[in-house]
């Protein structure tokens, strides 16, 4: 019996991994590129893992790997990015003729025996279009193939688009190590104090951005511990009000009556809190100063002329 060669293909640079069953090619390598049979017809593909176990798979079946690709399919790749650039002008140039430039081509690709060509289409939701009758307008332009077209959110366009990123990165995250887009909520932003201005918190693609999603576990996280906005709290100066939380420093800033807003940390309010409930809390080691370290000014070492020769006379006399 052959032992299972599960292995995991990207279609894209930078996409989602999917799952194939490649043990009548046991020597293919992470790397290589494979043609297998999808719901888009043949397509080439390019190996990220080999020698996968099925048991840390949520799937139970696999479709087989067609072959290793040839010198041919790789060829007939590069001659379909050709035509697909070439159709992709002449949609846009239906759209543009028909008052229909609102509707953007994002992707145009052949499968690789050329008998589907499948189409992305990104759109604002104010737009209305018949997503029906545009098949219909352009299967009457590409004849001999058969066309479907799906339409895409912004974050998906903006992946395939490329381009740089609204912090500033000359790659976008969701096209330089992105695979799979996560839910982004407001909330993540609220979590993380960060200012809710949309241009500070907006992607390229119009959307909340993804990178807010980073850091926000370890935020809630740290949260937890610390005490809530607007709670009174014993501080080593009295009693205050937080108006501010520091999750990554585990610190809060506290507005004391008659002192004005100081940061505390967390292990600084446990002890006020034992202090004014009477528990006994170890001395806090005692700091020695520091020892004033005198360091000389090169301009101290610089002596004129004129105060040479005064400090001779002194001598002399």
């Amino acid at each position: 019996m052959t032992p299972s060669n599960i292995i995991s293909v990207q279609f894209e640079e930078v996409g989602k991994q999917y799952f194939f069953d490649a043990s009548r090619f046991p020597d293919l390598e992470v790397g290589d590129p494979v043609v297998v049979e999808t719901s888009r017809g043949l397509q080439l593909a390019t190996i990220a893992q080999v020698k996968l176990k099925e048991e840390d798979l949520e799937l139970s079946s696999f479709k087989s790997v067609e072959r290793p690709a040839t010198p041919k399919d790789l060829l007939q790749r590069k001659a379909n990015s050709i035509k697909e650039k070439e159709i992709k002008e002449q949609i846009r140039d239906f759209l543009n003729k028909n008052n229909m430039s609102a509707i953007k081509v994002i992707s145009a690709e052949y499968s690789l025996d050329e008998k589907r060509l499948f189409i992305l289409i990104n759109s604002e939701s104010s737009v209305n279009f018949s997503i029906k009758r545009l098949h219909q307008d352009i299967q009457k332009l590409i004849k001999g193939v058969h066309l479907e077209i799906r339409q895409i959110g912004p974050r998906d366009a903006a992946k395939l688009i490329r381009g740089m990123g609204a912090c500033g990165l000359e790659t976008r995250c969701c096209s330089k190590f992105l695979t799979e887009f996560s839910s982004i909520s407001i909330r993540m932003a609220k979590t993380q104090d960060i200012s809710l201005t949309p241009s500070e918190i907006t992607g390229m693609c119009g959307r909340l951005r993804c990178c807010l999603m980073y850091e926000y576990d370890q935020y809630v996280e740290a949260i937890k511990t610390l005490p809530k906005r607007r709670k009174k709290v014993m501080t080593p100066m009295g009693e205050g009000r937080v108006v501010q939380i520091l999750p990554l420093r585990q610190s809060v800033i506290v507005d004391v009556p008659n002192v004005g807003p100081r940061q505390f940390t967390k292990e600084a309010l446990d002890r006020a809190e034992k202090i004014q409930k009477g528990e006994s809390v170890p001395a806090l080691p005692v700091e020695e100063p520091e020892s004033e370290v005198v360091v000389s000014r090169p301009e101290d070492q610089e002596v004129s002329r004129e105060s040479r020769t005064s400090s001779k006379r002194r001598r002399g006399k």
